[in-house]
């Protein structure tokens, strides 16, 4: 069961391959009503992210939830794309059934504001790819933070390198103007940064696990990290995969499995030659900057416990 009766999430993300997982999770919850998707640039075009969306719902048996096509690029810099890690399609080159139905006709910044501004306090917000669609939408609306229950992000590197620069995490890097805006608003903020998602890996053990279970929805994730578990062998030197954004999705909806973290501000570097993108968390006893309410990074999870939850989701 899920650590409390019901909850409403809104899933801003890239699909992507982790995504993918990360929305299996979600969908297998009866618990968790999911309100809407925003689709941004990141693993792939934001055209391609949102179609991939749609596809996901078909295959996890969420077929009626809202998506609506965010940012195409990033708020100031080009946009830099991971069809390197995620296939051409950016599910693996695995090929589901074209979705029956559109993306909504509302922006994802457009489709998040609308719903909080319903339901005030209600609907916790998964943030899983770049965060310009949340800083667009702090744009619209600036009360943003106090309308949203609690938001659960996965990016950066805190205390450990990052993974497309020495200090720079994907999601961060993509838009680090974005992040920043984001960090400072002001949300209850969970964040789920490489400290923690390079050290809770499917491993090859787990991925044959899931290659025995039946059924579309297993088969099709079991493919689509075949691929994915081959793009980190290159850099854990075995078969496995890092599970980042699933590991958002699980903190989100089941905080229990959180053994450790601990409270800073968090701030994005914007200028820094070598250091753009990067994360920092002052861990200071009295930290200066700006007085920003603090984010909780997480640094300990019950992994296994987690890795049996996942697998779970699929059968």
């Amino acid at each position: 069961m899920a650590d409390q009766e019901s909850m409403r999430v809104f899933v801003d993300c890239d699909p992507g391959i982790d995504d993918a997982v990360a929305l299996a999770y979600l969908a297998a919850r009866p618990e968790v009503e999911i309100v809407g998707i925003g689709a941004v640039f990141g693993n792939n075009t934001v055209e391609v992210t949102a179609l991939n969306a749609l596809r996901l719902l078909d295959l996890y048996g969420r077929p009626d939830v809202p998506v609506a096509v965010g940012a195409g690029r990033p708020l100031v810099q080009e946009p830099s794309l991971a069809g390197h890690v995620h296939g051409g399609n950016g599910l693996g080159d695995v090929k589901l059934p074209e979705p029956a139905r559109e993306p909504v006709p509302e922006s994802a910044a457009e489709l998040l504001v609308r719903l909080v501004r319903e339901n005030p306090g209600e609907i916790d917000v998964l943030a899983v790819g770049p965060l310009t669609n949340l800083a667009l939408a702090l744009g619209l609306e600036p009360r943003l933070p106090e309308l949203v229950r609690r938001l659960v992000v996965m990016g950066g590197a805190v205390e450990v390198p990052g993974n497309v620069s020495s200090h720079a995490e994907a999601n961060i890097a993509n838009d680090p103007e974005a992040a920043e805006a984001v960090f400072a608003a002001g949300f209850d903020l969970d964040l789920i940064a490489l400290d923690i998602t390079m050290r809770t890996v499917a491993t090859g053990a787990w991925l044959d696990r899931l290659r025995e279970v039946p059924g579309a929805r297993a088969q099709n994730t079991s493919a689509f990290l075949d691929f994915y578990s081959e793009f980190y062998r290159g850099i854990f030197g075995v078969r496995q995969c890092a599970m980042h954004d699933p590991l958002a999705a699980a903190v989100l909806v089941d905080p229990h499995l959180v053994t450790g973290a601990f409270e800073a501000p968090v701030r994005v570097e914007l200028s820094g030659g070598l250091t753009r993108g990067m994360t920092v968390a002052d861990r200071r006893l009295r930290p200066s900057a700006d007085e920003r309410r603090t984010a909780r990074v997480i640094t300990e999870v019950r992994e296994d416990e987690f890795l049996d939850r996942m697998l779970d989701s699929l059968r």
